[in-house]
């Protein structure tokens, strides 16, 4: 799975689920979260130093849409900790509480989580109790 996060109001803005972790899957997390946003050129692109982020094709698209590519320090899973709490959060409050017979049950089930709860619904106390919505909402942004 690749998700990409605004790190402003925590809102999932692009997400993707495949077998593997390659270019492909994260370039179809970046395009969704691209439709979402329509992102203004300069807008800091963060992730880890993943293979995938690091591709050609990946930085290619990044710098067709003037976006800045940013890389977190080699063996610091700290820069990207924001990421890693969504993760850990989609485990803990999905994923280990379910069993899926299918690939396409679990797409469709952490879509529902993502989509409608954790971006609409679920608390986050860094936005004040708020939910990602709730919080772009009151702060006027979209």
């Amino acid at each position: 799975m690749a998700v990409l996060l605004d790190l402003y109001s925590r809102r999932v803005v692009g997400w993707a689920m495949g077998q593997r972790l390659t270019v492909d899957l994260a370039e179809r997390a970046l395009t969704m979260a691209l439709a979402k946003r329509a992102p203004t050129a300069g807008l800091l692109h963060h992730s880890d130093r993943g293979s995938q982020y690091a591709a050609t094709s990946y930085q290619r698209s990044l710098a067709a849409y003037g976006l800045r590519p940013s890389m977190s320090r080699k063996g610091n899973g700290w820069d990207h900790a924001c990421v890693e709490s969504c993760f850990g959060t989609l485990k803990r409050e999905l994923v280990d509480h379910r069993h899926y017979t299918t690939r396409d049950e679990a797409k469709q089930d952490i879509f529902e989580f993502l989509e409608v709860f954790y971006n609409r619904q679920r608390r986050h106390s860094t936005l004040g109790y708020h939910s990602p919505a709730e919080y772009e909402a009151r702060e006027a942004v979209a």
